[in-house]
């Protein structure tokens, strides 16, 4: 079986780039595991495209919950598993948080993000693809 000597691989980028075609196959190649975005499941998200400034919080939080549980998984599954390869960065959270909020709810979110990621794990690597746009 092949090992590699990072436990906790993220791979990065704009999206529609290959970020979870690329996670898929590293786990697969390295028996690991997966941590997969959904962001069909962030029922705000739909709303926030119709009106940017009113459903920005709602979708920064939901956002934000989803990936916190992804993440949490990586303590659990540590026993059992060597390599998690998530397509995903949680700290780019807060990056698109500071690009849709304003001041007020931008504190709100700091503050909950905070919170809420104490005890994240860092990635041991980070994988970050970049393609033109054609």
């Amino acid at each position: 079986m092949k090992t590699l000597p990072h436990r906790y691989i993220v791979v990065e980028g704009p999206i529609g780039v290959g970020k979870t075609h690329l996670v898929k196959r590293l786990a697969d190649s390295f028996s690991g595991n997966t941590l997969l975005e959904a962001p069909e499941q962030n029922p705000f998200l739909e709303r926030y495209y119709l009106h940017p400034k009113q459903s920005a919080l709602p979708t920064q939080l939901s956002f934000l919950m989803q990936r916190v549980k992804l993440a949490k998984t990586l303590q659990q599954d540590d026993l059992f598993t060597s390599l998690h390869v998530a397509d995903f960065m949680l700290e780019k959270d807060r990056l698109f948080a500071q690009i849709s909020l304003d001041d007020d709810e931008l504190a709100l979110y700091n503050m909950v993000y905070d919170s809420l990621t104490m005890h994240h794990r860092t990635p041991d690597l980070v994988i970050y693809l970049q393609a033109s746009l054609p």
